[in-house]
């Protein structure tokens, strides 16, 4: 059994990778879109019946009105690099849903949603276009796909070692280790990874789409404000520390604008 476990494992993970054509790096990817997009989207649908979705204000116009942009600039750098279609099962929506908590989140397959609360920390359309990017940059990477996998792998490697440790002790011990071990040594990194790979991508698409990538750091110093330095060790964290967003936007910015410039953006709002 323990052998079976760990050749299903192993295959797996050889054989279930998937290009991710911003970075070149292969990635660890079990769920094609077929099987991801119908259950996000059924998700999606869910959500927005349950909660109150702002239409025709201002702001929600300028939701889809940045959104658009951000996923038509993604669809440019793809077509241009080799990756024409690579789009084509996405069904692209944003919506802006009355919500006080400062998020804003994008599923499998395109279907974004904001919070009404991130919008005085955005405080304008290129803040917004920020947000925008991150949030797209996930669903064009796979992220969810291969958070998915990587938790069918952490839940392999559980079930490996309880059928190897027949003692219910030793067994208690190595469940108790596994899980602790396997989440901050592992999951959360894999976790601020993906974050950290959306901001550097967003960066580089909210500029091909005419918005200044140099917004993106004043934006989490305006998170940090408001988080009031209430956070987690960046160990325990999911995402990368403010600090560490803000370094990283800053340093990441000329090379955005400068992938901007391969498609005639030299001005930027």
């Amino acid at each position: 059994m323990k052998k079976l476990v760990l050749s299903i494992a192993v295959f797996l993970a050889v054989f279930s990778c998937k290009t991710n054509p911003f970075t070149g790096k292969s990635t660890l990817n079990f769920y094609s879109n077929s099987q991801m997009f119908p259950m996000a989207f059924a998700q999606y649908d869910e959500f927005l019946s349950e909660n109150k979705v702002v239409k025709g204000t201002t702001d929600a116009q300028m939701i889809t009105r940045v959104g658009q942009r951000i996923a038509s600039a993604a669809e440019r750098w793809l077509d241009a690099n080799g990756y024409p279609g690579y789009l084509k099962d996405y069904q692209w929506e944003y919506n802006l849903v009355q919500d006080e908590t400062v998020n804003a989140w994008c599923m499998p397959g395109g279907k974004i949603v904001v919070y009404t609360g991130i919008l005085p920390i955005t405080q304008n359309e290129t803040g917004v276009a920020v947000v925008m990017g991150h949030e797209v940059a996930h669903a064009l990477a796979d992220h969810g796909a291969q958070r998915m996998s990587a938790g069918m792998i952490q839940q392999i490697g559980a079930v490996a070692g309880n059928v190897a440790i027949q003692d219910p002790e030793k067994r208690n011990m190595f469940n108790t280790a596994y899980g602790l071990g396997s989440t901050v040594g592992v999951m959360l990194p894999f976790s601020r990874s993906h974050e950290t790979e959306a901001d550097r991508i967003g960066l580089q698409i909210m500029a091909i789409a005419g918005y200044n990538p140099d917004e993106a750091a004043r934006l989490w110093e305006r998170m940090k404000a408001q988080s009031g330095g209430q956070a987690p060790p960046e160990f325990l964290s999911t995402h990368p520390s403010n600090d560490t967003r803000i370094s990283n936007l800053t340093a990441w910015a000329p090379a955005a604008k400068q992938e901007a410039r391969k498609f005639g953006v030299t001005s930027f709002k």
